[in-house]
């Protein structure tokens, strides 16, 4: 096709689609009309240029264009449409319509979107991860990604950008939809700014384009793929472009027409007003619940290797990094590699080893977290096993939205944080993270993992290593001992197998029962030995998934006597509540006693703050006995 061709195509498209995102914007009462109307020749000449295959959306060597601002979904519906990836006219009808899968903002279930999106200031995070994704699995893909100008204001943008140009990701491509309009009015006006000059002062290539002129369009976007460097190019649009009376117009941001501006404005296009068909359409809609989900956990065939057996106290988190550098290159021909990702904590986090061994599957971003957690999602998606490890007020606390959207994203980010809880210590309580367990609560598809000692820790990295879904591992910072049996041997030996869900029984008893979670587990192990020795027996639970415990032993356990939880997690949310969840929907009766953090910590070594909060093995063995007696 000639480029005088692929013009006077993509010309008649945005026509087409400009009637789509008109028909489909008024039919729901809702939406963003004006920046689907302003965006949308840009999105239709990337489409039209860049690889990727209608009839099969998962191509793994295809180009990827990540939607940031995902409240233009009418306009990214139109397009693929257009492009052939679902009939257009399910998506004008059905669009923001319950059941189906054309929602508000744009989400993975639709075929062809590759990151579901509405939260600004993520989606060059998200780019970010699969220009190096590909890179690292020579796939030769370019990536781009669209932008709002609004959206610039965001802060997670300076990190995504800093990291695109320290990377030198030549495959990734930005564009800044500048219409200059927001929600509130000009975008000078609400919040001032160089866009053009934050970008370059970045490292970045900036080009202007006419965002309207597809002949313009398409010589930049070739000039962009040809560049060497990542190349942000500022789209001058405008709001509503096609509609006269839309046009410059920031209250169409957000505001759909009536029926009579949309027939005016069809007729101003010279297009056919369907809108009582779609409308008929629409109401004979229903959602197809038996309808197949998509599959979005790639198979990842890693060897897990042989475990470690430690003998001797160890912490946790040099363990993991053990475990993984050892798995790292076990792995490191493998067609799915492993990835770590560090916030500059590598010699805390102990990622160090990995990064010594494997240092081009090592990505330091530096302090960006908010980055960190959205680029190693989108790597995730890739048939990557991605690592992410920082601290945990920083990897789940600062970062849960970033996690949140890692949720619905569908990704298969391995989150392993250290410094967790009161064992943190002296850095006070910024830094104590004691609702680690509560917030992976809230995420439907992450499940989250507390190991109980180094030997415990190095079986579940080795079991993770082929599991899809998101899984957020748990650790403190000190040295632990390492846990035994009745009869003096290594529990957590290499005959052990980790499995999601399942809780060790360390201790038999039948006075009752303690629940442990994590690394107050060696402390309860040595409260409840001590009670032995005078002659009370209490049953000692281990349980390294809080968020699901066979509810077999809990029952069990009712019959014993009280249950006791304990945990350097807050009281609130944490594994108690997991028990007295399980006790009220099972119809389980018992006294629960709750033993955890019931306020900010403060400062102190983490002994200090284990007895202060009735956690260390003397306040332990003092609080069972006086609640057993």
């Amino acid at each position: 096709m000639s480029r005088i061709e692929l013009i006077d195509k993509i010309t008649y498209q945005a026509l087409t689609a400009r009637q789509a995102i008109l028909h489909m914007t008024t039919l729901s009462g809702s939406g963003h009309p004006g920046g689907s109307m302003s965006s949308i020749d840009m999105l239709l000449s990337i489409y039209n240029t860049m690889r990727h295959n209608p009839e099969y959306p998962s191509w793994e060597q295809r180009d990827r264009m990540v939607v940031s601002i995902g409240h233009i979904s009418p306009a990214v519906y139109s397009t693929l449409g257009i492009m052939g990836y679902f009939p257009l006219e399910d998506a004008i009808s059905q669009f923001r319509k319950y059941g189906s899968i054309f929602e508000g903002h744009i989400e993975r279930d639709v075929p062809g979107v590759e990151w579901s999106s509405g939260n600004l200031g993520q989606g060059l995070s998200a780019a970010c991860g699969f220009a190096i994704g590909s890179r690292i699995k020579k796939l030769g893909s370019h990536v781009y990604v669209l932008m709002g100008d609004g959206e610039q204001q965001k802060g997670q943008l300076s990190e995504a950008r800093r990291f695109a140009s320290k990377f030198q990701l030549d495959n990734l491509t930005a564009i800044v939809d500048y219409n200059q309009l927001q929600i509130s009015g000009s975008i000078h006006d609400v919040m001032p700014q160089n866009i053009r000059r934050n970008w370059e002062s970045d490292g970045w290539q900036v080009m202007e384009v006419n965002g309207h002129d597809i002949a313009q369009i398409l010589q930049t976007l070739d000039a962009a793929r040809d560049a060497g460097k990542p190349v942000m190019i500022l789209a001058h649009t405008v709001m509503g472009k096609g509609v006269s009376f839309m046009e410059n117009k920031a209250k169409y941001h957000g505001s759909t027409l009536s029926n009579e501006q949309c027939a005016e404005a069809l007729a101003e296009l010279g297009a056919v007003n369907d809108l009582s068909k779609y409308r008929k359409l629409r109401e004979a809609f229903v959602p197809k619940d038996s309808e197949a989900k998509v599959d979005f956990h790639p198979e990842l065939k890693l060897k897990p290797g042989k475990p470690v057996l430690y003998s001797t106290e160890n912490d946790c988190r040099s363990a993991w990094g053990k475990a993984v550098a050892d798995l790292g290159k076990l792995n490191e021909n493998n067609e799915s590699p492993i990835v770590v990702v560090d916030c500059d904590l590598a010699g805390s986090v102990k990622t160090g080893e990995f990064r010594d061994a494997l240092p081009e599957l090592f990505l330091q971003t530096g302090i960006m977290e908010h980055h960190a957690a959205v680029l190693s999602g989108a790597l995730s998606t890739m048939a990557i096993q991605c690592f992410w490890s920082d601290f945990g007020v920083f990897g789940i606390d600062e970062t849960y939205n970033m996690q949140r959207l890692n949720d619905i994203n569908h990704t298969n980010l391995k989150t392993v944080v250290t410094h967790v809880g009161i064992d943190v210590g002296a850095d006070g309580k910024t830094h104590q993270c004691v609702d680690y367990i509560s917030l992976a609560r809230n995420l439907f598809d992450t499940r989250i993992i507390c190991p109980a000692d180094a030997n415990q820790t190095d079986r579940v990295i080795r079991w993770l290593i082929d599991k899809p879904g998101n899984y957020i591992v748990t650790m403190g910072r000190s040295k632990l001992p390492i846990l035994k049996d009745q009869e003096g041997e290594i529990f957590y030996n290499t005959d052990y197998c980790f499995d999601y869900g399942k809780a060790d029984v360390l201790r038999i008893g039948d006075k009752g029962s303690v629940f442990v979670c994590g690394t107050p587990t060696a402390r309860a192990l040595k409260a409840v030995d001590t009670l032995r020795e005078e002659g009370l027996f209490v049953e000692l639970i281990a349980v390294s998934c809080p968020l699901e415990i066979p509810v077999n032993l809990i029952a069990e356990a009712a019959r014993k006597g009280p249950i006791i939880s304990v945990e350097d997690h807050s009281i609130n949310g944490g594994l108690a509540t997991t028990i007295a969840e399980l006790m009220v929907e099972n119809d389980i009766r018992a006294s629960l006693i709750r033993l955890g953090v019931d306020s900010y910590p403060v400062s102190g070594e983490s002994e200090e703050l284990y007895q202060a909060y009735g956690l260390d093995c003397a306040s332990l063995i003092e609080r069972i006995r006086e609640i057993l007696h």
